[in-house]
């Protein structure tokens, strides 16, 4: 993987290793249209604790995203995690999975774990 900036141009090491230490905190990101507002609105009162006993902090919650491109939707939400693994052991706990239902059910799109990338420096 190469990326330019600027004038120059950095390439990730070939050990895998070594890129992951270039490797921060994880993201979920989540961009959705709410297609059952009352059912919906018990999801965003319930699932902050399950994320702050996970280690997470929500750092976006827009539930009225300005589109620049087409296919975007209404609702944006950025979680910051430790790691990845850290994410998807949220995503994955007994204690999200009760209630990830208000949110599937209700809307439509998608949620992504991306890990952060810091240029070396």
């Amino acid at each position: 993987m190469a990326v330019a900036t600027g004038d120059k141009t950095w390439t990730a090491p070939s050990g895998m290793q070594d890129f992951k230490e270039k490797l921060m905190s994880a993201y979920v990101i989540a961009n959705y249209n709410i297609t059952n507002p009352e059912a919906y609105k018990a999801y965003p009162r319930v699932v902050g604790p399950t994320i702050f006993n996970h280690g997470g902090e929500i750092l976006v919650a827009d539930y009225n995203s300005e589109k620049s491109e087409a296919g975007g939707a209404d609702v944006t939400i950025v979680l910051r995690f430790p790691s990845k693994d850290k994410a998807k052991e949220w995503y994955n706990s007994d204690e999200y999975q009760e209630i990830v239902a208000l949110r599937t059910e209700n809307s439509e799109g998608f949620m992504n774990f991306v890990d952060e990338f810091k240029m070396p420096g």
